[in-house]
């Protein structure tokens, strides 16, 4: 029940503030901190028509990458996704999943490792990448506590977040103000943690994503350089 009112009010929160879409492009340092290596991210968004975007990501290190790749539309203040695409390699972790939004049969239809999914749609239900983007515009709007319905799988799954508080975090674009926000998880079902950092001054950007698992490895991407509406992400003078 409080999950559902969270969503609910969610929802209305963000209704009564327009959404302005932004185009931006971040590329990122990724790092994990088991092995000695580096590697790279990009995340970007992008216009493909006059209802259609593009949110991808893209992740490469020596010994695996992945990509993800969301299209959607926005429409009366709700992220509508329309396809979302997942392809992952290496660290014997191979995955891949494909999900179509069928808005005028109400049913998302696609596979997940070879599985066939086929689940209810309703407006509100996001997928593992427009989630995020919906995020970004709570955190903006001043949420302080964030709940969505995401497609995880062949399940639809409740993902609980809350603001932490304002954090300067130090890039190599420079110090960026940044808003600080964790995952939100039952700890006697996962031991997962996963804390965000969103740029104030940039559109509320990811500037920062730390991931620790349940077997102890940790993940991190961090800014490297960015834009957003064509204009180059830059630091507070220090």
């Amino acid at each position: 029940m409080r999950r559902a009112l969270l969503f609910v009010l969610a929802a209305l929160s963000l209704s009564t503030q327009a959404i302005e879409l932004k185009p931006f492009t971040a590329s990122y340092t990724a790092d994990w901190k088991q092995l000695p290596i580096s590697g790279t991210a990009e995340r970007s968004l992008k216009r493909l028509d006059d209802q259609r975007w593009q949110l991808s990501f893209e992740a490469a290190m020596l010994v695996a990458s992945l990509t993800e790749e969301s299209t959607f539309r926005l429409e009366n203040n709700s992220f509508l996704p329309l396809t979302y695409r997942l392809n992952r390699s290496g660290l014997g972790k191979s995955k891949k999943v494909e999900q179509d939004f069928d808005w005028t049969e109400k049913q998302v239809i696609g596979n997940d490792r070879g599985e066939s999914v086929r689940l209810p749609l309703n407006v509100g239900l996001q997928d593992k990448s427009t989630y995020q983007l919906e995020l970004q515009f709570a955190v903006a709007a001043g949420q302080k506590s964030m709940s969505y319905q995401v497609v995880d799988g062949d399940e639809i799954e409740t993902y609980d977040f809350r603001v932490l508080g304002s954090e300067r975090v130090r890039t190599k674009a420079g110090l960026i103000d940044a808003i600080k926000v964790e995952r939100v998880r039952d700890p006697t079902k996962s031991k997962r943690k996963t804390v965000l950092w969103f740029a104030k001054d940039w559109d509320y950007l990811l500037v920062r994503l730390h991931q620790a698992e349940t077997d102890g490895k940790e993940y991190q991407i961090m800014l490297k350089d960015g834009s957003v509406d064509g204009k180059p992400v830059t630091g507070i003078p220090e």
